[in-house]
């Protein structure tokens, strides 16, 4: 029994063979699988989900899905949750960060339903924050999943609560009402929640903030320290994401006890999976260009694009075209955005052309192309989109259109990022150019937030410096809004 001072006690714990594994032994097997852990007395990693001691009807519900072995992430991550340890997980898209939040809820869930079940008016023990709705229907359908598989082998039955914006509040309402164990949410509607007294967490034992740079770069930072406000007792915390900037990495250390962070491969970096292609496109020419593209790999394909007119803009043109396609971004409805995800995902589709709205965790399986219509803003964009395809161990390609109007940071960023992944810069389209002239290969013009040489902006120490500043300031807000009860 592991005990969580005054919340909850876990009961999980690793083999006794595993839990007396040799140190050496350990850090072979986190080398293995390219694990960095920081923080004190981390678990044992576990190479198995039977070593991990997941009932049965888990277990096969993970063989339905295709999952026999765990990932690197889960291999290192699910051990530390389990045992109610908080957690920074840093790892690339589509390394299965999803199951290594959502399994240790569902037990925990079942435990507390087994000791006393839940009544009307109770709960959540668990929450899982994310930035959109499309990834916070995802997650409840990931739990739900596995709910189903264990009350149809005679486990108790689990509620779970979707809580989004742009679904009827009344029907969130009266099923909180009936008393639910779990409840996945995006920031704006669980404010909401909170603020009419239709969810209360004064129960809630466990918080998931998935995509947490996402939620902060949209601008939930002060939702999200209100939310912590409303917990009346201990919490056990994770937060997830692709990449980690050292605003996120002061906020986790604010808002976690003695936190587990477990990295798989360098926060920010590229999956080695993905074949990244770079190509100078002229600006007039860019939608003519999308349908040679196109050619490069067979459906199903994902074109992001910065501005919701240009989606809108490439979809009709590829629909006169005679192209299987659907679009989404954040001024369509509710309805019209899950039935283009639903045909694209269930393959009626070809293309989805899409905002950053879907470049955060979402998982559409077997995504072969990756198109940047733009060049996102910031290098950690980039890096959540092309992480949709190559995802799992396949091999996917992501073409990214550039000229004149890119950032020169962020091109320098782009530079860097395909120099790290050892990725070909190919010859320019629609203009004579080289794009590796373009991009700077092989020159020096160092960083381009101090013009320091030697590094590139996102390791920039005067930029880290302020960052870490505005970041320490965060955090003690965070302390003071918490208050006592927090902690």
């Amino acid at each position: 029994m592991v005990c969580l001072g005054e919340g909850r006690v876990a009961s999980w714990t690793p083999p006794r063979y595993i839990l007396h594994m040799p140190k050496e032994k350990i850090e072979r097997i986190r080398k293995k699988w390219h694990i960095l852990v920081e923080g004190d007395d981390i678990p044992p990693p576990v190479k198995t989900f039977k070593e991990m001691k997941f009932p049965r009807p888990i277990l096969a519900a993970l063989k339905k899905k295709g999952i026999t072995h765990p990932t690197p992430i889960q291999v290192q991550g699910l051990p530390a949750v389990l045992t109610g340890r908080d957690m920074i997980g840093i790892a690339f898209t589509g390394s299965g960060k999803t199951l290594v939040f959502t399994l240790p809820i569902i037990m925990f869930s079942l435990e507390q339903e087994k000791a006393m079940p839940f009544q009307r008016n109770e709960g959540p023990y668990g929450m899982i924050v994310v930035p959109s709705r499309e990834l916070a229907r995802q997650t409840f359908e990931v739990i739900t999943h596995f709910s189903r598989a264990l009350e149809a082998h005679g486990f108790p039955s689990l509620r779970t609560n979707l809580c989004i914006g742009g679904s009827s509040i009344k029907e969130q309402s009266d099923a909180m009402k009936r008393g639910v164990h779990m409840v996945v949410a995006t920031p704006g509607r669980l404010m909401d929640l909170l603020d009419k007294r239709i969810i209360t967490l004064d129960v809630c034992r466990y918080l998931v903030l998935d995509e947490a740079d996402r939620m902060i770069d949209m601008g939930f930072e002060e939702d999200v320290r209100t939310i912590f406000s409303y917990f009346k007792s201990q919490r056990q915390t994770l937060l997830f994401s692709a990449t980690m900037p050292k605003k996120i990495q002061n906020f986790a250390k604010s808002a976690l006890v003695k936190p587990v962070t477990v990295n798989v491969g360098r926060a920010g970096a590229a999956s080695l999976d993905v074949i990244q292609e770079v190509e100078y496109v002229k600006q007039e020419a860019k939608v003519v260009y999308l349908l040679e593209c196109l050619q490069k790999t067979p459906p199903p394909v994902l074109i992001f694009a910065e501005k919701k007119s240009d989606v809108d803009d490439i979809h009709e043109y590829l629909l006169l075209k005679g192209v299987e396609a659907v679009a989404i971004h954040g001024d369509k409805s509710q309805e019209e955005r899950v039935h283009a995800i639903r045909e694209f995902h269930q393959g009626n589709k070809d293309v989805l052309v899409a905002t950053d709205v879907a470049s955060k965790g979402l998982d559409f399986p077997d995504i072969q192309h990756v198109i940047n219509f733009d060049m996102p803003e910031d290098i950690e964009n980039y890096v959540h989109r092309i992480g949709r395809t190559g995802r799992c161990g396949k091999t996917g390609v992501a073409t990214t259109f550039i000229n004149k109007s890119c950032e020169e940071s962020v091109l320098l960023d782009l530079k860097h990022l395909l120099m790290e992944a050892k990725q070909k810069i190919t010859r320019a389209r629609s203009l004579q150019v080289d794009n590796e002239e373009y991009l700077g290969i092989g020159d020096e013009r160092g960083c381009a937030y101090c013009g320091g040489l030697g590094h590139r902006i996102t390791e920039c120490p005067k930029l880290e410096a302020l960052q870490s500043k505005q970041a320490g300031n965060i955090g003690r807000r965070d302390y003071l809004a918490a208050g006592s009860a927090d902690w």
